[in-house]
């Protein structure tokens, strides 16, 4: 048995109909969630973040235009 590692855009239409072809062959389908590749400190850094009060900044008083 062999092992294929595929990274593809889940909304790709294309690329989940190939899988299920393949899965329909035999083969066998392993999904990751991608939850485990964060750093959790990080994590709880930017939650803490989200709960703290912000203000709100005039980008043109900086020369900024957008």
């Amino acid at each position: 048995m062999a092992t294929v590692t595929l990274e593809y855009d889940a909304r790709n239409k294309v690329f989940e109909k190939l899988i299920d072809v393949l899965v329909d062959l035999g083969a066998k389908r392993k999904t990751e969630s991608a939850k485990g590749h964060y750093d959790a400190e990080f994590v709880a850094k930017i939650r803490k973040a989200e709960k703290q009060t912000s203000k709100h900044i005039n980008l043109k008083n900086y020369g900024i235009n957008i």
